[in-house]
Order: C-alpha cells, then structure tokens, then sequence
C-alpha cells in the first residue's frame, strides 16, 4: 500500500540466474500447476462462487500472500477471504510487512517467494519482471475480469512491455485534505477552492496560534514516501497533467524549473515554523512522526489540516465519525480552479507460480465479487478500488464513495503515484531518501540534482 521500498535495490543487480528457479516459490506443487486441482468444487451451485468453480476442490491446500498492509488495514483483507475459502476449500496464509517492497527482492534471490505479493509500485512489479523473472502470468480468467472491470489504464499499470502480469487490487485518492469540520466551523473557516485560497487559510489559523497543518513521513523503511506525494500533488497543479507525465518519463529531468516551483510550493507549508507541526513538533519533527499517527492532532485541535490520501480513515481511533458534520472530513486539495487533477495509487496482484489454488485466489481478487465483498467490511470507509463492477451503495464511508466515484469516472484527469511508475532507482530509493533530507534542513536545487544524479542511465 501506501509503505513502499525498495532500498534494497542493489540486491536486483546481484542477482544470478538463480532467480530464474525461485520462480516456481511459494513451496511445494501439491498435484500440477496450472488448470484444475480436480474433484467437485465445494462452491458447486452458489452463484458467487461461479468464477472459482473450474479450479476443482482445493480442500488441504493453501496460498500465502505478502503485502506492505500491516494492522490494522489487515482485518478487512483477512475476513475478505472466508468467501474464497467457502467457495474453493483452500485456506489464505497472511504475512504483512511494512518491509515487503525490501524483501521481496531478497527473497526472490534466495527462493524463498510467496504464491502471491500485492505490489504497491508498477516500478517494483517491472523490476520483478525483467530482473527477478519471477512473475508468472496470470491465467485467462484474471485477464478477463480486468478487461470487464478496469480500464485500460489500470490494466496498463499491471502490464511490462506489453505483457499483462498482475490485476489491480485496491485503489486510493490521494489528493484530500483531512479536517474537523466543527473546528472550521467555530473559526467561520471556508473550504478552500483554489491554492491561493489554501494559502491564504493557513495564514489566517496560524494567526490564532493553531498550527494550520500536521505532517509525518516517517514509515519504516518506506519512510520518506509521504513527502513524496505532496510533491507529485502540487506538481500536477502547478505544472499540468502532460507535464508531470514528461517528469514521469524523464521527458523532463527532475531537477527541471517546474519540479522546482512544484517544491518550493511545497517547502512554504513544510518547512514553514508557523505552519507545522501542530500537536507534533518542529519542521524536523515531520521526519521521525509515523504517517499513520500524524494527522490525529487534529482531534485535539491541535492542528487543522492534514494531507493524506483516502486510505487514511483507516487510521483515525475507533468511534471517530467521519463525515461533513462528524468529527473529521477532508476536502479536496484545491489546484488553481480551472482544472481538477487527482493523484492516486493502488497495489496489484503478482504470482510466483502457477499452482490451481494460486490462480483461483487471483481470479477471486480480480472479480467484482471480492471487490463488493471487501468493501463491506469497512463500515468507517479506508478502502476503494477502481474496479467498475464496485457498487457505490456498498460504500459507507462518504470519503470512499466520493473517491470511488471519481476513480469510476471516465472524465477524471487522473494521475498514478508518480514516484510508484518512476525507476525503483529513483522512485524508492533517492526521492525518498532526498525528500527526507530536505524537509529536515536540505536546501531544494541540492535534493533535485541529487535525485536526477541517481535517475539510471539505461
């Protein structure tokens, strides 16, 4: 999910052709890989269990997944599954590890892999692919569903080269920004339209002596990926949707004059005194605060405003009510008015093998079943997906509806985490680890020149 490293990177070029036998990980075949297990599916003659019925009984066995989403995001995923266990006979084994996107790679070298990984970065699963040659495709029915479910886009973003490899999973908005509503209310406080108009509100509450904004990026190994996001966020506003594609892409280096802006834009909330870090500490104290913990100040009125993503309701304590007259909400991150970009991100279901009870847990993650399943099992929101066959009325968190409707919306100038798409070398490696090093004292030219330094050269 949102804690994504590859810091480890340097274990991708070490690796030997090795590698090529950890393909088939995840532990021994158990009866043929690919096709059916045989025998009568348990799930024979339930309709919501149709998609799953041709992998046969696949009672015994059992498919271990590896992904970055630890406590407490892991529940819904874990409870999601009894209906794949119902439908299919086999069991789901769960390891998070906010340390997955490092040891993935480690462990591709030693062979020691999963069945499945949800991998939080298109740059991680093309570095799978092309140096690990671990990946094993998918079988026709996952293909499928993403073309039924999923646009074009999204099937993209699992594809290297052309070739299809791993389903989107979950989805998220990134571009909100958290508040309490009775807070802005007592101030007679407005939602901000544009930049300017944000500006000018975190002056004003910095005039009461509240800190208008809170902000941690520290998340284990991954730490450093929230910075990142404000960037991109900004970047997208100030420089334009075909812009920071060309950043993307390195049309543009990254220390380019509009990469530049974007991050001064940034470094007047970040590393402003009277802005952060209400309820927290010092503009240092940005680096070292967990993103999960950062934005709760605000309940204290400590604090005003936090920028993170839609995933982050899952963080608020139990009991907190979200919604436009509850105990927070979030409002867009206004651009300049004319146009409405959305940054966002997403994970995606990669095999390391094709055994059947593998290939039947990814075809049930790739249907709209799942994806109905799961949500429902987030009665407080923290969870969409940009599966089309999602129904909106399943949604009970009036964030995740919004940001659903805008991941289903065909209109959308939607953008896909920028450092997630860029080369690991770069997009979790150095942007990272720079970004760190600015917001605690790095001045802005020395962080670009030294992320475009890292930027490979082939």
């Amino acid at each position: 999910m949102r804690s994504r490293n590859m810091r480890r990177l340097a274990v991708a070029g070490a690796l030997s052709a090795s590698l090529v036998l950890a393909a088939c990980g995840g532990g021994d075949d158990e009866g043929g890989e690919g096709g059916s297990a045989g025998g009568t599916s348990p799930g024979e003659g339930r309709a919501e269990c149709e998609h799953l019925t041709e992998f046969g009984d696949l009672t015994g066995r059992s498919v271990h997944v590896y992904t970055t989403i630890v406590a407490p995001e892991d529940a819904p995923h874990k409870e999601s599954y009894k209906l794949f266990t119902e439908c299919t006979g086999a069991e789901v084994e769960y390891e998070g590890s906010k340390e997955m996107e490092a040891q993935i790679l480690v462990r591709a070298q030693s062979g020691n892999l999963p069945d499945v990984a949800y991998i939080p970065q298109p740059g991680l699963l093309q570095t799978l692919v092309t140096q690990t040659e671990t990946v094993v495709e998918p079988p026709a029915s996952v293909e499928e569903n993403v073309d039924e479910f999923f646009g074009e886009d999204w099937k993209s973003y699992g594809s290297v080269d052309d070739t299809f490899y791993a389903a989107p999973l979950g989805a998220n908005v990134k571009s909100f920004v958290w508040y309490s509503p009775k807070m802005f209310a007592d101030n007679g406080w407005q939602i901000p339209q544009t930049w300017d108009e944000l500006m000018t509100l975190s002056d004003t509450i910095a005039a009461t002596g509240i800190k208008p904004w809170c902000v941690g990026i520290e998340s284990g190994e991954a730490t450093g990926w929230p910075a990142t996001d404000w960037l991109e966020d900004v970047m997208l506003r100030t420089a334009g949707p075909d812009a920071y594609d060309q950043w993307i892409t390195h049309e543009i280096p990254f220390n380019d004059p509009a990469v530049e802006e974007a991050l001064d834009a940034v470094g007047a909330i970040m590393k402003n005194d009277e802005y952060v870090n209400g309820g927290i500490g010092d503009v240092n104290s940005i680096a070292t605060k967990a993103f999960q913990e950062a934005g709760l100040p605000i309940l204290d009125g400590q604090c005003a405003m936090h920028r993170q993503a839609s995933f982050y309701s899952a963080n608020w304590p139990e009991g907190t009510t979200i919604a436009e007259d509850g105990d927070v909400f979030a409002f867009y991150l206004p651009g300049s008015g004319e146009e409405k970009p959305v940054l966002g991100g997403g994970e995606f279901v990669a095999a390391f093998n094709d055994k059947p009870e593998t290939q039947a847990f990814q075809t049930y993650l790739s249907t709209d079943t799942w994806a109905n399943e799961k949500v429902k099992l987030h009665p407080q929101g923290g969870w969409v997906s940009a599966n089309k066959g999602l129904d909106i009325n399943n949604i009970a968190s009036p964030i995740d509806k919004l940001s659903a409707q805008i991941l289903q919306d065909p209109e959308a100038v939607f953008r896909f985490d920028a450092s997630d798409l860029m080369p690991a070398e770069v997009g979790s490696n150095s942007f990272w680890s720079e970004m760190v090093a600015w917001v605690t004292g790095q001045d802005t030219k020395t962080t670009l020149d030294n992320i475009e330094e890292s930027w490979p050269s082939s």
